[in-house]
C-alpha cells in the first residue's frame, strides 16, 4: 500500500513537472513565432527598398540614354 502511495506521488510530481515544462515551451514557441513574424516584416521592407532602387537605376539609365 505504501509503495502504491509513493508511486502515485511520483506520478503526480512528474505530471506537474511535465505540465510546467509544456507551459514554458509554449511561451518560448510563442516568442519565436513573434520574432519570425517581425523578421519577415523587416525582410518585406528591405525587398521593397531594393525593388525601388532597381527601378530608380533603370529609370536613370533610360533617362541618360534618352538625353544622349
Amino acid at each position: 500500500m505504501v509503495r502504491i502511495k509513493r508511486m502515485s506521488q511520483t506520478v503526480d510530481t512528474l505530471d506537474v513537472k511535465i505540465k510546467a515544462h509544456e507551459d514554458v515551451c509554449a511561451v518560448r514557441y510563442e516568442n519565436i513565432e513573434k520574432r519570425l513574424e517581425a523578421g519577415s516584416k523587416r525582410f518585406d521592407k528591405i525587398d521593397k527598398l531594393i525593388l525601388g532602387l532597381y527601378t530608380m537605376l533603370l529609370g536613370l539609365t533610360a533617362y541618360l540614354e534618352f538625353v544622349r
